[in-house]
């Protein structure tokens, strides 16, 4: 054997030694490692040391990928609720910095050891382009996902408080949901939304329960300010109305509250569905209504299945002062614009329509919040989001609440309102608190049964009618069987006598352009029958 220095030289080192062809060829393979394996490159042809600490990087980065990939199919909540925490995301911010940085300039690097001069001129500018298309899609791709996750983590930052994340109360999480209605022409802030969400924190199964703008005599919970000031509920005739409660704690008992209370109208709101409902309310989320629609725009849309006709106020038709336009029965893909129509239309309805149709958008909204839309709509929806919503959950919940959403939008959701359909039309008014919360504590124990409990219910033979449940009055006895005559959204199923299709004169379907000469010529009493089931929707 000879010696070191008589062994052939090797070409990938001395590229000076080979023909021009293979001084091409070395150069992409080069290239090539250091997009695949960066600091391969430099093991081969380079600065081995360089080129072992690179390699050890990479080697890290794919065990560290390969690791998250088997979490990921093993139990994908873990990696939703890490990518959720801004901790976890600060984190990922200087990683994918780092890494950017670094294989920029193993790049740097690798061009110094391929030697451009010694390229023919025209291979010279392939490898040079080919080098700088790499970086951009390597380093440039990194930098672009850390400043993604910087935008997603400062919307967190400012949305959401501070503090430790709270844990489920007998198995539940329950969140209070807003909507905000504050705009020019309005006094104060209006929660025209008034719903609690109730979610059981193993199963995802949750309940939503819409609490009427004009509910009266709210009850609000034990030791809140509120309480003091209102013993006997929120009761002072027709001005004390629940949407009300926000703006008379806001500007005329904010001195009652702590300091520490972050928002004194959301709070006072807050303790008056825990009061009414008997659930604990934990939290709360305001959705303002002006940044409703840029929200459910950056989600991709909604899509509803709409019962029933439902009007909205768009331009006005041709040669009238009718301005209604109408949402036909049917499937709809809305856009954030119409959906926030078909939340809060009540024209030739009332409130207790539009409520029901809020949940159905509430349901589906929580649908389409799945991993692949945030991803793929990730800037506008943190863009919407700073926005849209404020909430007093602190940030190291959303990890939890992210994975838990997941659940939820696999699951039927349970709908009930306390007022009509799901109970008398005068609840609201004057409401039974005895018998709203034994009726959510009887859909909560439904939600808990085991599947196979269920099924063995249904199999048992219906037992005859107690006597003494015949001379309760109707509406009365109506009320208590509720709960066994309604589906899984708590909606009363009609019988056949009480549907009624309705036709044009001449026997033809309803149209929009007959709707609205309907109303040009005056007909508003039967426009009113023919939209009295747009209260029916569901999520497809």
């Amino acid at each position: 054997m000879g010696s070191a220095s008589h062994r052939a030289p090797s070409p990938l080192r001395q590229p000076e030694t080979i023909s021009s062809p293979q001084r091409s060829k070395r150069a992409l393979i080069l290239v090539l490692l250091t997009i695949f394996f960066p600091g391969g490159a430099q093991l081969v042809a380079g600065n081995r040391k360089l080129g072992r600490i690179a390699v050890s990087i990479t080697m890290a980065c794919w065990l560290a990928i390969l690791a998250l990939a088997a979490l990921y199919f093993i139990d994908r909540s873990i990696i939703l609720g890490w990518v959720a925490h801004p901790n976890f995301q600060l984190f990922l911010i200087i990683v994918l910095g780092t890494l950017a940085l670094g294989w920029l300039i193993m790049f740097t690097n690798t061009l110094v050891i391929i030697r451009p001069k010694l390229l023919a001129p025209g291979m010279r500018a392939i490898v040079t382009v080919f080098t700088l298309a790499a970086v951009v899609a390597t380093s440039g791709v990194f930098i672009y996902g850390a400043s993604l996750l910087n935008t997603g983590r400062e919307t967190i930052v400012a949305v959401f408080d501070e503090g430790p994340a709270f844990e489920p109360i007998d198995g539940r999480y329950n969140i209070a949901v807003f909507g905000a209605d504050s705009g020019d022409n309005r006094e104060g802030v209006r929660t025209d939304v008034a719903a609690l969400l109730s979610v059981d924190a193993k199963t995802g199964k949750s309940l939503l329960i819409s609490v009427p703008r004009n509910f009266q005599s709210a009850r609000f919970a034990p030791g809140s300010p509120m309480e003091e000031i209102w013993p006997q509920g929120y009761n002072c005739g027709d001005e004390c109305i629940f949407n009300a409660i926000y703006r008379n704690a806001e500007t005329e008992h904010a001195d009652a509250f702590p300091d520490t209370v972050k928002n004194v109208g959301a709070q006072a709101a807050m303790d008056a569905l825990e009061g009414t409902t008997g659930l604990p309310v934990q939290g709360y989320v305001m959705v303002n209504m002006a940044g409703f629609e840029q929200f459910v725009d950056a989600l991709g849309g909604v899509t509803i299945n709409s019962g029933g006709w439902v009007p909205y106020n768009g331009k006005y038709h041709e040669n009238s002062t009718v301005r209604t336009h109408w949402f036909a029965p049917g499937t709809h893909e809305f856009t954030g614009k119409q959906a926030l129509w078909f939340a809060r239309s009540r024209d030739f309805t009332d409130d207790y329509h539009r409520i029901k149709r809020q949940q159905c958008l509430q349901q589906g909204i929580i649908k389409q919040f799945k991993p692949q839309t945030i991803l793929s709509n990730f800037t506008s929806i943190m863009a919407a989001g700073e926005q849209l919503v404020e909430t007093d959950i602190p940030a190291g919940q959303l990890g939890s609440f992210v994975s838990l959403a997941e659940k939820v939008s696999k699951e039927p959701m349970a709908r009930l309102t306390l007022g009509a359909p799901d109970f008398e039309r005068s609840f609201s008014t004057y409401p039974d608190f005895d018998k709203l919360q034994e009726r959510i504590q009887t859909l909560i124990a439904k939600q808990n049964e085991p599947e196979k409990k269920k099924e063995e219910k249904k199999d048992k033979p219906e037992k005859s009618e107690d006597t003494s449940k015949s001379s309760a009055p109707e509406e009365t006895q109506a009320s208590e069987e509720a709960p066994e005559t309604t589906d899984v959204n708590n909606a009363p199923k009609l019988s056949n006598e009480d549907t009624q299709e309705f036709t044009q004169p001449d026997g033809s379907p309803i149209t929009e352009e007959y709707l609205v000469n309907l109303e040009i010529a005056g007909y508003r009493t039967l426009i009113s029958e023919i939209a009295a089931n747009n209260d029916e929707c569901s999520v497809p």
